[in-house]
């Protein structure tokens, strides 16, 4: 949160996400009142960075929220889907007592959501946008997802602070690279990956490698998959293998109604194409072919794949195993051997994801202990997430240090490593601020 001569201006509206004391900090009372708030800029449409603005309405904000055209397109997909899933979760807790609480209930419904969504006002990258406070702003490509920018604010006396969002990586697929940026007074940059750096594997060999043992073996192969950005770069590199004849012939189903619409809006937004998908596109060569895969429109089209004889693979949200439909097909396979979850993106503290990468041999799933004897697998270098040598590439560009960097974002030793880095390589003087800290930038 900016506060501005007297005006409020928060950047982001996410859900905390991962370990239930993470999860808790949602039904808190938010730390300011929600109608003081005067603007909200979105930087791009994850649930971490949006999935709490339905609630901020329904608690009293009126103001405008600001978003690239591709973040709209992909909030009036999440945000409604989003209610329906707590929705559903609500009523299987309530109807199978599963819940620690009397009445299980959502943090925000379909209809909060849609309410919600009326506040959005969308912008094109570079496009500038006065604020309230007297500063001004604009969006710059940040090629995390469809729709994701850094946030470059100016202040009235000429400074600027960036607020980074998340930032992806050099040559993704699909999507325009990072903006390089070389100068601001203040940055606010991420830090999922300030400690590690991704495998040098090649996703479409380890797809490969997968669907082949997959045909031979008759596994079924279980996707954890975010809906937005992973999903669609799976079905780039899928399409991939099809072309190459190397696609053996298993039913491939995406299993996510956020997850096929969001697939829909990533082959219309040309506005965050890349040269390469620029040129598919216009050789009708699109990386999302409906004659590849099914994509599952009801329930109970996903609730016959519990009983489905392999092979076949299905893609489902959650990414981390926290909810959606891909928890059900976990439970109902977790105890086949012949059964094989491939993990495709960061699993953080706390969640079901992290516990089977770890090993869990058993694991809760709607108040019941589960066996787990499927086989766990990962593709570990497909990540929208730039790791640290990827982000001191970028920070690389500028030409000199900001007054302060702010390292957020990240699990604490993440922050601790990257910050360490960053002073090694850069020299460059960086804060990991504490929950609810604030900094006089005047």
């Amino acid at each position: 949160m900016l506060e501005l001569n007297g005006k409020r201006i928060l950047v982001d509206c996410g859900m905390f996400q991962g370990a239930r004391e993470l999860r808790e900090l949602n039904w808190k009372d938010f730390p300011v009142e929600p109608h003081s708030i005067d603007a909200v800029i979105l930087t791009h449409a994850h649930t971490d960075h949006i999935g709490y603005l339905p609630r901020l309405v329904k608690m009293g904000y009126r103001g405008p929220v600001f978003c690239t055209f591709g973040t709209r397109g992909l909030c009036r997909v999440s945000l409604p889907d989003g209610g329906r899933l707590q929705e559903e979760e609500a009523r299987f807790h309530n109807k199978h007592k599963t819940s620690r609480h009397e009445l299980a209930l959502p943090l925000y419904t379909e209809a909060d959501a849609f309410e919600a969504m009326k506040f959005l006002e969308p912008l094109h990258y570079h496009e500038w946008q006065k604020l309230p406070g007297g500063a001004q702003f604009r969006f710059v490509p940040a090629g995390h997802i469809l729709g994701s920018a850094f946030a470059e604010i100016y202040f009235e006396n000429g400074e600027r602070i960036l607020m980074g969002g998340d930032l992806g990586r050099l040559d993704s697929p699909i999507i325009k690279d990072p903006t390089p940026m070389d100068f601001a007074e203040y940055l606010v940059i991420e830090s999922t990956y300030g400690d590690r750096l991704h495998a040098k594997e090649d996703v479409k060999e380890h797809l490969y490698r997968v669907m082949s043992d997959a045909w031979e073996s008759g596994t079924r192969i279980l996707v954890p998959s975010f809906a937005i950005g992973r999903t669609q770069e799976l079905l780039y590199y899928l399409n991939l293998l099809d072309k190459e004849g190397r696609l053996p012939n298993i039913p491939i189903y995406v299993d996510s109604p956020m997850a096929n619409a969001a697939t829909l809006l990533y082959s219309q937004t040309e506005e965050d194409h890349d040269e390469n998908m620029k040129l598919d596109l216009s050789e009708g060569n699109s990386p999302f072919r409906r004659d590849l895969v099914t994509f599952v429109r009801d329930r109970e089209m996903s609730k016959e794949l519990n009983n489905a004889p392999g092979p076949f693979m299905v893609i489902s949200g959650s990414g981390m195993l926290t909810g959606g439909r891909i928890i059900h097909h976990f439970k109902s396979h977790a105890g086949d051997p012949n059964t094989l979850v491939l993990f495709t993106g960061y699993q953080a503290q706390g969640t079901l994801g992290r516990q089977l990468l770890e090993g869990a041999e058993e694991v809760t799933i709607h108040g019941r202990d589960v066996q787990v004897r499927a086989q766990i697998d990962r593709i570990e270098s497909l990540s929208a997430h730039a790791d640290y040598e990827e982000m001191l590439t970028w920070l690389g560009h500028f030409k000199e240090a900001p007054k302060k960097t702010f390292l957020v974002h990240g699990e604490y030793e993440a922050q601790l490593a990257l910050q360490q880095t960053i002073r090694e390589r850069l020299g460059w003087e960086t804060v990991i601020p504490d929950h609810g800290e604030s900094f006089d930038l005047s």
